[in-house]
């Protein structure tokens, strides 16, 4: 590899990066406790010379699947956690040390440390805030059919069951 490329890479290494770091909190810590441990892992990337950019305090919700960990010697299963993230600036050696650190960390079940590009940094997802917006979905044989927020206070009021056909052509009217 040519000198120069040796040196640009080099540099490139010393250059702080922006990362978010995305976990799950087990959901047998305690709820008043929760915010001990977000505090402990934003305290613990300071340590390792990162810098906290932006954060997601962990709430608790279910997951999409069942999530095995083992604990105190055994395979436990759990349907709920609490998720949240912290935005970071660090550089590549110093985010290593922290998703090492995340790995031994006892109150997490999951974690993912991922290099944010230009536009994720630009506009961070508020998941918890998606979540409390998410449609209404009403499940029929042949699948997922979302309903507006509108539609759905129609259906709850009238407390009736969905006519598919109904909702698939009012949906098509929607698109044209």
């Amino acid at each position: 590899m040519p000198a120069v490329e040796v040196e640009d890479e080099a540099m490139d290494a010393k250059e702080r990066q922006s990362y978010e770091l995305a976990f799950h909190i087990l959901p047998t810590i305690a709820e008043e406790e929760v915010l001990e441990v977000f505090e402990a892992i934003k305290a613990m990337v300071v340590k390792k010379g990162g810098e906290v950019t932006g954060e997601e305090a962990p709430e608790r919700f279910d997951l999409a699947y069942e999530v095995e960990k083992h604990l105190e010697g055994k395979n436990r299963k759990f349907k709920t956690a609490y998720f949240g993230w912290v935005r970071l600036e660090a550089v590549p050696e110093s985010a290593v040390a922290i998703a090492k650190d995340m790995d031994w960390n006892n109150s997490v079940m999951r974690h993912l440390l991922i290099k944010l590009t230009r536009v994720e940094e630009e506009n961070p997802f508020r998941f918890h805030d998606a979540i409390r917006d998410q449609k209404m979905v009403t499940t029929v044989e042949d699948g997922e059919v979302v309903l507006d927020s509108e539609e759905a206070a129609v259906v709850a009021e009238k407390d009736e069951e969905v006519d598919e056909v109904a909702l698939d052509k009012a949906l098509e009217e929607k698109e044209v």
